[in-house]
């Protein structure tokens, strides 16, 4: 399938609910949004996932990996992980796991930036969708704002589509005996 039929359904997991975009083609940020789940969290963030996947119909789920060399997160989200990975095989869904190393190097060019450097370049990428969106930066005596998890998904959907439409146009090699 060409990167243009492609859609990415890319979710961020938080100890609030979550965050999820939709891309498909070039850089074309269908859907994203949030939800705040106040009891029952994991129970009630799979149903939710289930009604996005079932109105966008994606052809892959992008998610943070969790376990990733110095990912720190709570046992809940860790779980919550996985049962999401189990729905996807039973949808017979692709899913796809990316660091937030590698969200990092891939959209800021440095392993060390922050998360708000992120949003702050993706607002910008898509102005029109984002920019009215885009938290203030925190101080450290204040809980991250819940717009971020639509960030941290925009974040992942614009990676996993750059790591794809680079295999794509890598040439291939032939060997000849």
């Amino acid at each position: 399938m060409n990167i243009d039929q492609f859609r990415i359904l890319a979710v961020s997991l938080s100890s609030r609910g979550f965050g999820y975009a939709v891309m498909e083609g070039n850089n074309r940020l269908v859907g994203y949004g949030n939800k705040v789940i106040n009891k029952n969290k994991n129970a009630r963030v799979l149903v939710h996932i289930e009604k996005v996947i079932t109105r966008y119909r994606p052809n892959l789920l992008a998610l943070q990996d969790v376990n990733a060399k110095g990912t720190h997160r709570d046992p809940r989200i860790k779980e919550l992980n996985r049962k999401i990975i189990t729905l996807m095989k039973k949808r017979k869904l692709k899913t796809a796991k990316l660091s937030g190393t590698d969200l990092r190097i891939m959209l800021l060019g440095n392993p060390k930036g922050t998360k708000h450097e992120m949003a702050e370049s993706l607002a910008k990428r898509f102005l029109d969708e984002l920019a009215s969106r885009l938290p203030p930066k925190r101080n450290f005596y204040n809980s991250e704002d819940v717009r971020m998890d639509i960030f941290d998904a925009v974040a992942l959907a614009v990676v996993f589509q750059q790591e794809k439409r680079a295999e794509e146009s890598s040439p291939t090699t032939v060997f000849a005996n």
